[in-house]
């Protein structure tokens, strides 16, 4: 394990603002994490030693700790120390792929393929594409990862004949990346996002207890000619993920 503790970062605390001392320690460890300062699996140093550095008592590095233990950005593991996990990916609300958000945020993101089969169009599926029911369409089950940590369980469905979808190219890469090369051009989408609880398989696949709360998105993405080209319906551990919303003033 790498030991980077924050023993070469600078946190700014301000003793004379109303902001609580371990609040302020904790937002700057957290920008730190947000940033890539500090990596997935660093150890800090213990709560004697950044409390003697930073000038603070122990309680207080101690409960700017639990902050982020409790957010998900700090683990302690017995014999091992303070750990750093990683942060929640935090996805704006694009017509991008979970892929390509992924890598531009340097999450390392890798792909394992668990279906890739010609098979009839399910009603939701037909009528989003604007197929007949039944008629062949490509389906593609896959597991995302990022950092080898499970992130997202995808389903898609793409018109049959519309581009090849080789097994080793989804592993190695994104659906939209692929569509793109293909000579596709990505242009508006339509999307609904929900939540539900893990059912056993899927608890088991993204690393989560049977029961935990998942978010859900189905999306129909259309072409530059209005065409419908791709639908997909994915899960994701709400733990790890979330949806960012850019919300405008209207009138």
């Amino acid at each position: 394990m790498t030991r980077s503790a924050p023993s070469d970062l600078d946190f700014a605390l301000d003793r004379t603002s109303p902001v609580p001392l371990y609040y302020q320690f904790a937002q700057q460890l957290e920008s730190a994490i947000e940033h890539g300062l500090l990596h997935p699996g660093s150890l800090l140093g213990n709560e004697i030693e950044l409390a003697g550095r930073l000038g603070l008592s122990r309680p207080t590095v101690r409960q700017a700790i639990q902050t982020l233990v409790d957010k998900g950005l700090l683990v302690r593991r017995r014999g091992v120390g303070t750990q750093v996990v990683h942060s929640q990916v935090k996805r704006p609300m694009e017509l991008t792929s979970l892929y390509d958000d992924l890598e531009a945020a340097g999450q390392s993101p890798t792909t394992r393929v668990l279906g890739n089969e010609i098979v009839p169009a399910p009603p939701e599926v037909a009528a989003s594409l604007h197929l007949a029911e039944g008629a062949p369409v490509h389906r593609v089950v896959r597991l995302r990862r990022a950092h080898d940590e499970p992130m997202a369980y995808l389903s898609n469905y793409v018109p049959e004949g519309l581009l090849d979808l080789d097994t080793d190219k989804l592993e190695a890469t994104g659906l939209y990346r692929m569509l793109r090369g293909a000579g596709i051009t990505l242009h508006s989408a339509r999307q609904s996002v929900g939540a539900r609880c893990a059912t056993a398989e899927e608890a088991e696949l993204l690393g989560e207890p049977e029961g935990a709360a998942l978010l859900t998105m189905q999306r129909t993405a259309y072409d530059d000619a209005g065409r419908a080209v791709e639908y997909g319906s994915h899960i994701y551990r709400a733990s790890r993920y979330s949806f960012e919303f850019q919300l405008l003033v209207r009138g």
